[in-house]
């Protein structure tokens, strides 16, 4: 926290933090392969636009979290963990009189990573919470998190089920920490960034990776009926990679079979072994 390495029972925040009171702040969640992460460039450029928005400093540079994550991993016995870096808007009085947030409280939480079985399969339902709208033009990844909270309660399990949100005017969002893809006649749809979902790092590149492959991508406004009638389905986020998705609704799908699921999800796998052989 502000550069200083504590033990989580020690650590303290001032209720008077701006991101307490009035949820000023912003996350990204990430994961180590082998000491490394994947598009960790990515997740702090999305960070700083967010920061940048709301004129919240940064006072540390990449090379200060690459090597922050590997003390924490080194702290916690060389293995791999899950990453939360956590920007909030710093100390004030009670009312809205900053209009700069110069000395904001910088955390990098570690947590034992949870086994994660690649082609574990979900379940998908449709949220009856429908998609917030941003208070921006983008997304940002904020404390603002209350509409994520309150689909997660629809489910009896986050393990086993996907909830995904429609938008008020009926078109396809995401998942509830996830951004979602179907596969229909070899073209790989996902909703569009004007459906008001967080521009997913993970998203950006599994766009990239099925150009790359020669797969047309479409990106779009989708009503519910697209992706019940999808050849596939899956949803994606940093630390789960790709998840295939066994049915939506009580319709059945392939699940971890899904031939474009399998190639794309070798392809993210292949970028990982890129990342352990000479990335950051």
């Amino acid at each position: 926290m502000n550069g200083e390495y504590l033990k989580a029972e020690h650590l303290t925040i001032s209720p008077f933090d701006h991101g307490f009171l009035y949820g000023i702040g912003f996350f990204e969640t990430f994961r180590t392969y082998d000491g490394h992460v994947l598009l960790l460039d990515k997740h702090l450029e999305r960070l700083k636009f967010a920061l940048s928005e709301f004129n919240i400093s940064l006072p540390y540079e990449a090379d200060d979290f690459f090597q922050a994550i590997r003390t924490l991993n080194e702290r916690a016995g060389g293995t791999d963990g899950y990453f939360r870096l956590n920007v909030s808007g710093g100390v004030h009085d009670i009312g809205l009189a900053p209009t700069v947030y110069a000395e904001p409280n910088v955390i990098l939480f570690r947590k034992e990573l949870g086994p994660t079985v690649r082609g574990a399969e979900k379940k998908a339902v449709w949220l009856k919470t429908f998609r917030n709208r941003p208070e921006s033009a983008v997304r940002h990844k904020s404390h603002n998190f209350l509409n994520n909270v309150r689909g997660r309660l629809e489910l009896p399990s986050l393990k086993e089920w996907e909830g995904l949100f429609l938008t008020a005017e009926g078109h396809v969002a995401e998942g509830v920490t996830s951004n979602v893809f179907w596969l229909k006649d070899d073209v790989l749809y996902t909703p569009t960034i004007g459906t008001g979902i967080l521009p997913g790092t993970t998203r950006t590149l599994v766009l990239t990776l099925a150009k790359e492959m020669g797969i047309e991508c479409q990106e779009g406004y989708f009503t519910k009926e697209a992706v019940e009638h999808a050849d596939e389905l899956f949803v994606t986020n940093a630390i789960q990679e790709l998840v295939p998705m066994k049915s939506i609704e009580d319709i059945s799908l392939p699940g971890a079979a899904g031939v474009y699921y399998q190639k794309l999800h070798r392809l993210y796998v292949e970028k990982i072994h890129e990342l352990k052989d000479g990335g950051q």
